[in-house]
């Protein structure tokens, strides 16, 4: 759906076409909201689940305890004391799950008579997991999420700057602070009874939303959901958490670390998802670092030979967000060169309307990944997952259209007034990452940094 019509700053002509996934909606007395979306194209069926809790409902000091629960949920309920994947995929489907710091979903997809044997069993660990949790498994999945956190963190390169940044940006007492698979000395004094009692605040119909989506009848499908989760109790609504402050601390930070090249990170907290601005700051990462002609690639890596790579990102978060821009020194370059270079080109979007055609490009990117998401109904990004998205987050399964409104609505000026509001240089986090013994490549007045 590319964007056409002349262009003047601040307005955009835009095509006024709809992105609308029908669906039915009902909520059950325990409190399971429950969309259903009908899509006969293939004979599948989606089952998606996303209970309302990530690693911001931990605390300080037991940590980790979502992204645990990722993995005991796939280890036997009461009913089925045994791996949840065989039976699902001798059935044909395929599954899964993920955990971020605002929510935990699990999902499958299975042909169209398998959809009683997808609801069955995850209701059964929505409703029976904790009779089936045993000393042995929560063990034994601990040990697994502390081997993760090695390999993809402690022992990859460049694998210990998502935390820095993140412990940086968020002050200690803000659940955005600690990473979502938890700190290792919490995961290893938590026991069995400290998980059961998570489990119980949080895994219950009234903190979740299922979606069926694909090959059904809708009425035949909220039927199943009713005789499958109708009966599991409802909980008590968990506690709402603070969202952060507006703006970070200024910090310089340096870690060293087993790397050939030094690299740049800068970091600034911006809205949450949703709010004014998220979208803008979203489209503006685009504009600065995605693909080979966007600005801060052009700067850094062929016109100054500064970087071998750039990046930005709206890191959008439920309570709030930081915008991150990550640049690789080429080598001999110090990152003080490289945060000037990057800086000036930040500076630039504060001081001056973006590029007609760098807006059209951002937003012809967006829009195309709005349409890639309605082609499969299940499985990360589809269209049950994004039902369940708007639906947990806003309450809302129709703000489809209204989603990508916000980024047809991003115009140079609101893009120039977003960047002016957050990213500047006093509000900002700076990370090196450098080489072993190489500090010299830092940033200027950086600190020497150790990441729990």
């Amino acid at each position: 759906m590319p964007v056409s019509g002349q262009y003047t700053p601040g307005q955009r002509h835009v095509p006024t076409q709809r992105l609308d996934i029908p669906f039915r909606k009902q909520v059950f007395d325990n409190g399971l909201e429950v969309v259903v979306h009908e899509d006969h194209a293939c004979p599948i069926v989606a089952v998606n689940v996303w209970y309302h809790v990530g690693s911001k409902d931990e605390v300080p000091g037991r940590t980790g305890f979502a992204h645990l629960f990722e993995h005991l949920m796939f280890e036997g309920s009461a009913h089925h004391d045994t791996g949840y994947f065989e039976p699902l995929q001798q059935a044909g489907g395929t599954l899964n799950g993920s955990t971020n710091t605002d929510r935990t979903n699990y999902w499958e997809v299975v042909p169209s008579n398998a959809l009683d044997l997808a609801l069955w069993m995850e209701s059964d660990r929505m409703g029976y997991l904790l009779p089936a949790l045993t000393e042995q498994k929560f063990v034994n999945q601990r040990d697994v999420v502390l081997n993760e956190r090695r390999q993809n963190y402690e022992n990859r390169p460049y694998g210990m700057a998502s935390l820095a940044m993140t412990e940086t940006l968020f002050p200690s007492t803000h659940p955005y602070h600690w990473s979502t698979i938890g700190a290792p000395d919490d995961l290893r004094a938590a026991t069995v009874d400290d998980v059961r009692a998570f489990f119980r605040r949080y895994y219950h119909p009234a903190n979740a939303s299922l979606v069926i989506a694909g090959d059904v009848d809708s009425d035949a499908a909220f039927e199943a959901a009713r005789a499958y989760f109708g009966g599991i109790p409802a909980g008590d609504p968990p506690d709402i958490v603070a969202p952060p402050p507006r703006h970070a601390a200024a910090a310089r930070w340096v870690i060293e670390d087993r790397v050939e090249l030094a690299r740049l990170y800068l970091g600034w907290l911006t809205p949450a998802m949703f709010a004014d601005g998220d979208a803008e700051l979203d489209v503006l990462a685009d504009a600065l670092a995605s693909g080979k002609a966007s600005r801060l690639y052009r700067a850094l890596v062929y016109d100054q030979r500064v970087a071998t790579e750039v990046a930005a990102y709206q890191n959008s978060r439920e309570l709030g967000s930081y915008f991150q821009v990550v640049a690789t020194a080429v080598p001999g370059v110090s990152l003080a060169t490289l945060e000037a270079a990057v800086r000036r080109e930040i500076a630039r979007v504060v001081g001056e309307d973006l590029d007609a055609d760098e807006i059209e490009r951002a937003l012809a990117m967006t829009e195309s990944s709005f349409v890639g998401r309605l082609q499969s109904v299940g499985g990360f990004g589809g269209t049950s997952d994004q039902l369940n998205s708007y639906n947990v987050f806003l309450g809302d399964p129709e703000y489809f259209s209204r989603d990508l409104e916000r980024y047809r609505q991003a115009t140079t000026v609101r893009i120039r007034k977003a960047a002016a509001a957050f990213l500047q240089e006093p509000h900002s986090v700076t990370l090196s990452v450098v080489p072993g013994g190489q500090t010299a490549l830092a940033a200027d007045d950086s600190t020497p940094m150790v990441v729990a």
